[in-house]
């Protein structure tokens, strides 16, 4: 599993520290190019009280790190964390709104849930327009930025957990194993059992199996 050079170190939240920021949040998705399923998003607060030194070395963008490595950081991170909060979308709302506006409602869910409102978020590219919170877009910061990582680990972690969940009611289709990412295998299975409830019509490859079908 190839894995970048240099793991995400703290060197943004401390020069936002050092500027005054008190809890500087990272954010980060899961599950925006999946056929199935909702969008996961996740924001993750450090403080210069408690820096997680603990878990430099060790998180890393979900998509390096193994699924068993993903689970066994979670509880960490949260115990290493000033705030955390994980937030979704329905894949009815990816439809209706598109999924960039639903990763953007999943991220609102998930601020929701943090007891003190970050003073700076950081984000692996996107940037919220309708939050007052000063932001910073970085390209591949969950990558860079360990407040992003440790976002992008809870994210994918609680969407693989729903995704197992709905493998149980939807055997069919082995979300177990795709997650709902359009892989051979689940495209396969589109064309042999059709759509399922939690199938994004709105996305080419499931809308154009759904018209076949009709």
């Amino acid at each position: 599993m190839k894995r970048s050079q240099t793991p995400p170190q703290l060197t943004w939240e401390l020069e936002l520290w050092k500027a005054g920021f008190k809890t500087v949040g990272g954010f980060d998705e899961a599950g925006r190019g999946c056929w199935a399923g909702p969008v996961y998003a996740a924001i993750v607060l450090f403080s210069p009280e408690s820096p997680p030194i603990n878990l430099i070395g060790h998180v890393r963008d979900s998509k390096q790190l193994s699924p068993r490595q993903r689970q066994n950081l979670t509880g960490v991170i949260k115990a290493a964390s000033h705030d955390w909060g994980i937030g979704s979308a329905t894949n009815e709302e990816i439809d209706s709104l598109g999924i960039v506006p639903a990763t953007k409602l999943a991220a609102l869910r998930a601020l929701d849930k943090l007891k003190t409102p970050p003073d700076f978020l950081m984000l692996d590219y996107l940037i919220f327009e309708e939050l007052t919170i000063p932001q910073l877009a970085l390209v591949r910061g969950d990558q860079q930025v360990l407040s992003i990582a440790a976002a992008s680990i809870l994210a994918k972690t609680e969407r693989d957990d729903f995704m197992n969940q709905m493998d149980t009611r939807y055997p069919a289709y082995s979300f177990c194993t795709n997650k709902g990412y359009g892989t051979i295998a689940h495209q396969r299975a589109l064309m042999r059992s059709g759509v399922c409830p939690i199938h994004r019509m709105s996305y080419k490859p499931v809308l154009v199996v759904n018209q076949t079908a009709k």
